[in-house]
């Protein structure tokens, strides 16, 4: 495993991360009237596929990290992760589809094939999320939640309660537009975490942010900023987009082993 600390060890940065943004609290009024959340998610609603060019910075388990990955993921359940090293091979391929994820390393010729989505990617960088989880939190989305158990808090802010979660919506003022801002997870037997969202622009991709921060609360489990570029929205991708091939000659990785040595994972 003697090229995955390399990968590791290229990956180190000093970069500091901001405060988390300041959420309201309370019990706040119901708020049924549900136009907030639909402005909120309209864009990423309509959104199916996503290709983007993300930088991530941050830290896993206090491991300071920096990677760029290159992002392609589909409605319903498909992703492909990329991280690229600055020469040679792909530090690893990740490939999502119908609740199977596929993990290549190409640098050590190790393969995890068949394995649960979230579980592949909670190894390989402490985050718990399958691919449909994966897209919406990329795209600060929601799209499954009740907007009738809508709380008002103030008159910027709601905040939709679903199960696991809290989603937060807010406007900078009185006529502007309501966006996603943050989702706070709570997930039996794991940390609670919250999702960031800031930097949101116009165009073709309007309302998707192109800021995301991914943060364990009073754990230093995981904190990862995630920087969005190149953004492409509902373009067609293939079937072979999720798909990688593997060399005959990959012998075979285990969870275990991952979360160990990876190149995104905790010593």
């Amino acid at each position: 495993m003697k090229s995955l600390g390399l990968a590791a060890t290229a990956l180190i940065c000093a970069s500091c991360a901001p405060p988390l943004m300041k959420l309201p609290s309370g019990v706040g009024t119901p708020a049924p009237n549900p136009d907030a959340f639909i402005q909120a998610t309209a864009a990423c609603r309509a959104t199916s596929t996503i290709t983007a060019e993300i930088g991530l910075a941050g830290s896993v388990a206090g491991r300071r990290l920096r990677a760029p990955l290159l992002a392609g993921l589909a409605a319903p359940d498909s992703a492909r992760l990329e991280a690229i090293a600055p020469f040679g091979q792909p530090l690893f391929i990740f490939v999502a589809r119908n609740g199977e994820a596929t993990l290549l390393l190409p640098r050590d010729d190790r393969v995890l094939e068949g394995g649960r989505p979230e579980a592949v990617l909670e190894a390989l960088a402490a985050v718990p999320l399958d691919a449909s989880g994966l897209r919406e939190t990329l795209t600060g989305c929601a799209s499954s939640l009740d907007s009738g158990t809508a709380r008002e808090l103030g008159a910027d802010w709601r905040v939709v309660a679903d199960t696991g979660r809290d989603v937060y919506l807010h406007r900078e003022s009185p006529g502007g537009p309501w966006r996603l801002v943050a989702a706070v997870h709570r997930q039996p037997g794991r940390p609670i975490w919250r999702a960031e969202y800031r930097d949101f622009q116009n165009g073709p991709s309007k309302s998707l942010p192109r800021s995301v921060r991914l943060k364990t609360i009073n754990t230093g489990r995981f904190d990862l900023r995630l920087t969005l570029s190149q953004v492409e929205v509902n373009m067609p991708l293939g079937s072979e987009v999720f798909e990688v091939r593997v060399p005959p000659s990959a012998r075979p990785i285990t969870l275990d082993e991952l979360r160990d040595s990876g190149p995104l994972g905790s010593k």
